[in-house]
């Protein structure tokens, strides 16, 4: 069994982003998406920062949001898409500023703008439901 140093040594991809310096906290596929912690500083230009972004507002008390990170991590190596992880305990500004009450809260962006919003953890599926009927919609 390998060490977690080992682990990611041989499956982890760490980096830092052009725009805001920010580590990387998931495995990067060619032409996917990525898992990205992000502040309420840089939460502005993190939603900015790629065509589509999915803001997940967690704690990590919380036992739905551990349940819908390995769930977030998936569908990031399977769209296009940032998921942009913001802990609210640590970040509780821009939770406040969007009216968050409960957690997971799960915001979509496309292009800067909030295209749709869901409170809860989800199965997988219903995730990828939820985010391919709004990254197909015709209104874009």
């Amino acid at each position: 069994m390998l060490d977690s140093q080992e682990h990611c040594a041989k499956n982890c991809i760490f980096s830092r982003t052009k725009s805001l310096n920010a580590p990387v906290l998931g495995r990067l596929s060619e032409n996917m998406g990525e898992v990205r912690a992000v502040t309420d500083s840089e939460y502005e230009n993190s939603i900015k920062d790629s065509e589509w972004v999915l803001v997940d507002f967690w704690a990590p008390w919380c036992g739905p949001c551990k349940a819908l990170a390995p769930v977030l991590e998936q569908v990031a190596s399977e769209r296009e898409i940032l998921i942009a992880k913001v802990d609210t305990d640590s970040n509780p500004g821009n939770a406040g500023k969007l009216g968050v009450r409960g957690i997971p809260a799960l915001f979509l962006y496309h292009n800067g703008s909030l295209v749709a919003k869901q409170s809860g953890a989800m199965p997988k599926p219903a995730l990828l439901n939820w985010i391919d009927q709004h990254m197909t919609a015709d209104d874009f």
